[in-house]
């Protein structure tokens, strides 16, 4: 199943923070998305798939970049960020997670890979906080924990 990745930038191009989801690309779920996740004050820049369209329901100005597909497309300065992290997100899967069931547990290293990335800034919290995550939350038989898995 297809995956939406929304990357916040600093004005230079960088990427700051990213939101990743497994979902399908339809308009409803596009929207669904881009009302959880992303600021109506935001300019959101896709390659025009007609889904993405569905980011100004929610008060996001929408520009449409039109790619063509091709190694040119991959080379626009509008997607550098994001075609950066896709870039090592493949190769980091592929190195850590090609022995695994990837087509069942994918929601579940997104959520690894968005969590480590948008705390990359500050590593020395990130075992404290797990750690407190851990201690704070209550027991839960493995029946419950794999029901998330159901609607996937």
């Amino acid at each position: 199943m297809p995956f939406v990745a929304a990357v916040q930038t600093t004005p230079d191009g960088k990427p700051q923070l990213v939101c990743l989801r497994q979902q399908p690309f339809t308009r409803e779920q596009v929207a669904e998305f881009a009302a959880r996740s992303i600021a109506p004050s935001a300019t959101v820049v896709t390659d025009g798939l007609w889904c993405f369209g569905a980011v100004q329901l929610v008060g996001a100005e929408h520009e449409r970049v039109v790619t063509g597909g091709g190694k040119a497309s991959v080379e626009l300065l509008q997607f550098k960020a994001i075609n950066t992290f896709l870039g090592n997100l493949k190769c980091s899967f592929s190195g850590t997670y090609h022995a695994f069931d990837f087509a069942k547990y994918s929601h579940r290293y997104l959520a690894e890979t968005q969590y480590r990335f948008n705390r990359r800034f500050n590593l020395r919290s990130i075992l404290a906080r797990l750690l407190r995550a851990a201690c704070l939350s209550t027991p839960a038989p493995a029946h419950f924990i794999r029901a998330a898995e159901v609607g996937y």
